[in-house]
This record gives C-alpha cells, sequence and structure tokens, in this order.
C-alpha cells in the first residue's frame, strides 16, 4: 500500500466536505490569528508557527508566522501535518536530521532544513480533522509532555476562534467591526499571555530548584490565562452565549 493512502483518514470524502467553509479563512489575512500564530511561536521559543489546513492534494499555509509569504501551499505529501492529522494528540518529530519520517517525501523537509516538528490536530464539532496547529524549528530539540499539553491547549483555542469567526461570516449581519469586537474582549488575555511568553524560557539551561520553580510558576500563570481566554470565547460564541 502506498504511504499516500495509509496516510488518508477515514471518511476522507466527509472530511472534505467538513474542511470546505472553513477555507477562505485560510486566505484572509486576520490580525487575531496573525496574533495566535506569532504568539504561539513565541511561547515555544521556535522561528515558525502555523495554522495548516490540509485539502485533497495540498496543505495551505495562509495563517503563519515565519514562512516565506510565497510558501502559502504545498504537496499534501510532502509534508508532516499530514502525518499529524491523523493523531489524537500531539505529533512530535523532535530531531529530523537524524530521524525523519518515512511516511512522506523529504523533499520539502530538506529544503527548508527542519530540524523539529510538533503538532495538534484541529477538529470541526463534529470530530473531523481538518488540519494542524505547529510549530517548527531548524535545529533538533526536545519537547515535554508538558509542552505537547501547552500546544493541545491552543490548538483548542485556534479551533474555537475559527468556528467563531465562521459562524459570524454566516451572518447576513456580518461587518468586520463585529469581529474587531472580539478581539478586544480577548485582547487584555492575548496581552497577558505576550507578557508570560517574554518571561517563559523553553531552553533555560538552568535546572537549580528556584530555576524550576520558576519555570513551574510560568507555566502555571500560562495555563490559567488559556483557560480565562476559552471561557471568554464560549461566552462569545451564539450556541454557549
Amino acid at each position: 500500500m502506498s504511504s499516500q493512502l495509509t496516510m488518508l483518514p477515514v471518511n476522507e470524502s466527509l472530511r472534505l466536505q467538513a474542511l470546505r467553509p472553513y477555507q477562505l479563512l485560510n486566505t484572509m489575512k486576520d490580525e487575531t490569528f496573525t496574533e495566535l500564530v506569532r504568539l504561539t511561536a513565541k511561547l515555544f521559543n521556535v522561528p515558525i508557527s502555523i495554522i495548516a489546513f490540509v485539502e485533497d492534494e495540498t496543505v495551505r499555509f495562509g495563517l503563519n508566522h515565519g514562512l516565506d509569504p510565497a510558501l502559502d501551499r504545498v504537496n499534501r505529501w510532502e509534508t508532516l501535518c499530514s502525518v499529524a492529522l491523523l493523531e489524537e494528540g500531539v505529533s512530535v518529530y523532535p530531531d529530523l536530521h537524524n530521524d525523519p519520517c518515512d511516511l512522506i517525501n523529504p523533499g520539502l523537509v530538506h529544503d527548508m532544513k527542519l530540524g523539529f516538528y510538533a503538532g495538534t490536530t484541529l477538529r470541526a464539532p463534529d470530530g473531523f480533522a481538518l488540519g494542524v496547529l505547529c510549530v517548527i524549528d531548524h535545529r533538533a530539540r526536545l519537547f515535554t509532555k508538558r509542552e505537547g499539553d501547552l500546544l493541545e491547549q491552543l490548538g483548542a483555542v485556534v479551533m474555537r476562534l475559527l468556528d467563531l469567526r465562521l459562524h459570524l461570516l454566516e451572518q447576513p449581519t456580518w461587518n468586520q467591526q463585529l469581529w474587531a469586537s472580539v478581539y478586544e474582549r480577548i485582547e487584555a488575555s492575548v496581552q497577558r499571555l505576550e507578557t508570560l511568553a517574554s518571561l517563559a524560557s523553553w531552553e533555560e539551561q538552568d535546572h537549580s530548584e528556584a530555576a524550576n520553580s520558576y519555570r513551574d510558576s510560568t507555566h502555571d500563570e500560562i495555563t490559567r490565562v488559556i483557560d480565562v481566554l476559552m471561557e471568554q470565547i464560549a461566552l462569545l460564541t451564539p450556541d454557549e452565549a
């Protein structure tokens, strides 16, 4: 069986049908999602973060931080996002230089000189996998379970905001001011995460008790702010208002 066939999710045709309404969002330049991918990269101290939508033959990278603007879509069978799409949790490739993924054509990984990849699946309310929130580095690195949990939480935030944006786009009274008001409601939480990202240092070499305690408290505060952010989004979502 070819690697392409093994990388197709069950009910692929239904998955693509569920993806269709979200595809427009991938092409829209939007401050909220621009901030989220930038912030995700900063929280994990990596140069690249992407909200990737996995289409039939391509993967769209329109919502990203750190990529060449010309790299807005790639062949589906060359990207690790196609592999991460199949997973329930977080897919991690800590050292792509020495331990590459055999399921994909390695061309893109080699061309981009990728050394590390971690991605969490973005799922629509009906459960279908639409894409991936991922973080990428050019060097190999460790990725702890705690960092994986954080990436999953950020993926949940992204998915809730994608659903909210989609709902607002479908309303006959849609206007840009309405979406801007959403960002205003969550701006304080986003700014707090920005501050915490500046304080956090996932690659800190100091392993003293004081340093470890500081990292733990910073991570706990990041988690609390994300919980608040999810609560804010839930209140803004019409079905949960």
